[in-house]
């Protein structure tokens, strides 16, 4: 079996949530899985020194305009939340506390958080909202919110931010295959195409 693609997202992140509705499709028509690792583009944005994209004059605007469309394209609910962006801290802790457990279910747990942000406007940022959305997925609400506090819990997500970012990781979505780093959710058919070729 081949190596699973590696697929680093935030959660307040419209291209992130976009990718995500397509990247497991693409890894299994050629055979592969995919490894959903979320990351906090604001530990990146200190190295970069980048900006979430909507606050920067000019191109914030073409950007909304093109995250609207695209999700037009693919057919995806979108709004781009009436809280833009927020902190991914509470979701991605959840994520990787589910994880620890039940690889597939938190999965399932990361996609109904980005369309409860991005279709719903719910803020994902707050743990009771992350907890609702888990409940929904009959996850122990009070486990889990309990769980967001605990210190393993929160060095579990630290030190994946800390490995994505030593592994050049800088942006989100950001998709590995054996190595080979694509950035963006425009890079999609380019995933799709090195997967069907192997590589150019």
């Amino acid at each position: 079996m081949a190596n699973p693609i590696d697929f680093y997202f935030d959660f307040s992140s419209p291209y992130g949530y976009l990718a995500s509705t397509q990247i497991d499709e693409i890894a299994a028509r050629h055979g592969r899985g995919v490894t959903w690792r979320p990351i906090l583009l604001g530990a990146m944005f200190k190295v970069t020194g980048g900006q979430p994209l909507p606050t920067i004059p000019l191109k914030g605007s073409y950007a909304v305009h093109d995250m609207t469309r695209t999700a037009r394209m693919l057919k995806v609910p979108f709004k781009l939340p009436s809280k833009f962006p927020v902190a991914a801290t509470a979701p991605s802790r959840a994520f990787y506390w589910v994880n620890d457990r039940d690889p597939a279910l938190s999965k399932t747990l990361a996609q109904a958080l980005f369309h409860a942000y991005f279709a719903e406007d719910r803020d994902i940022s707050k743990p009771e909202v992350t907890g609702n959305v888990a409940a929904k997925l009959n996850l122990n609400k009070e486990a889990l919110l309990r769980a967001l506090e605990e210190p393993a819990v929160k060095e579990r997500l630290r030190s994946e931010v800390d490995a994505a970012i030593e592994r050049g990781v800088f942006g989100a979505p950001y998709i590995v295959i054996d190595g080979e780093p694509f950035w963006g959710a425009d890079r999609l058919g380019q995933v799709d195409k090195w997967l069907e070729t192997g590589g150019w």
